[in-house]
């Protein structure tokens, strides 16, 4: 008898990068460098380069709840990440459609400023995410720019991150990661933050490049693609911040494009995972 495998599935809802640095390019790019099959479904049409974000152009929601049902239909993801959710009508949608689906794990960017300094969000969708989306992911993981928005407060030292870090846990998600590579310090600092009250310290050495583009995304792509490989959530939240930590040191004096340049996915890609069916 022929023995049967299936691969890791990882399924990224998020917008478009055309650049090919950030959004759902960087996240299909993380999840097949990491061994795992990629699917996607598209929320936002943003029209971007390395340079920043032009304009914006919605996709309806109807067209967003079609694609999530046709791949959840026929190829359920082991985990899902979701980026860019620019709208409240798409966090309506989005969360609608997929709380016929509780256990699977939710691995949620709140992408709300670009690396180039760009807001990505409306104003009042703020509200509606913490309301709707967080309750129903499994991890959050803001960049300071963002927790400084969802915390209503400053972030400028790692005192700052624990409060904010607080703050969010508070909104009822199960996990915060915030991610504190803007802080001007020697290390960059992130903190995890369990709903059991555990905080966990990581710390990486920072480097001179400008090649960032897309951090965020792939970092949420990367532990997405960790745990939908087995992995515990925490050893997932290691994992990914090694890779996403690799791959900006392999893309350091690479020239891609005029404004913040992307990472190197590929710095040491795995083949795709065969797990074998009983």
């Amino acid at each position: 008898m022929i023995k049967q495998y299936k691969y890791p599935s990882a399924l990224t809802i998020a917008g478009f990068d055309g650049s090919g640095g950030a959004g759902i390019q960087a996240d299909i790019k993380t999840f097949s460098a990491l061994g795992c099959y990629a699917t996607s479904v598209l929320t936002a049409l943003p029209v971007q380069n390395t340079q920043g974000v032009r304009s914006i152009y919605p996709i309806p929601t109807e067209v967003v709840q079609e694609q999530i049902e046709a791949i959840l239909d026929d190829i359920f993801p082991a985990a899902i990440k979701i980026g860019m959710v620019h709208t409240s009508e798409l966090v309506k949608t989005i969360v609608d459609t997929l709380r016929h689906y509780p256990s699977t794990p939710i691995v949620f960017d709140p992408v709300m400023v670009a690396t180039s300094g760009h807001r990505l969000i409306e104003e009042k969708t703020v509200a509606d995410i913490v309301d709707r989306l967080f309750p129903v992911a499994t991890l959050i993981t803001p960049n300071l720019d963002e927790a400084s928005i969802l915390a209503e407060m400053e972030i400028k030292t790692v005192d700052d991150m624990y409060l904010a870090g607080e703050k969010i846990l508070k909104f009822g998600c199960q996990a915060v990661l915030i991610k504190g590579g803007h802080l001007d310090l020697p290390k960059i600092t992130s903190l995890y933050f369990e709903a059991n009250g555990d905080i966990h310290v990581f710390e990486f050495e920072k480097f001179q490049t400008n090649n960032t583009h897309g951090s965020g995304c792939t970092l949420s792509s990367a532990v997405a693609a960790y745990i939908a490989q087995g992995q515990k959530q925490l050893e997932a939240v290691s994992l990914g911040q090694s890779y996403v930590h690799k791959a900006i040191y392999h893309a350091i004096g690479v020239q891609i494009g005029k404004g913040n340049g992307p990472l190197n996915h590929f710095f040491d890609p795995q083949k795709l995972i065969k797990n074998e069916l009983v």
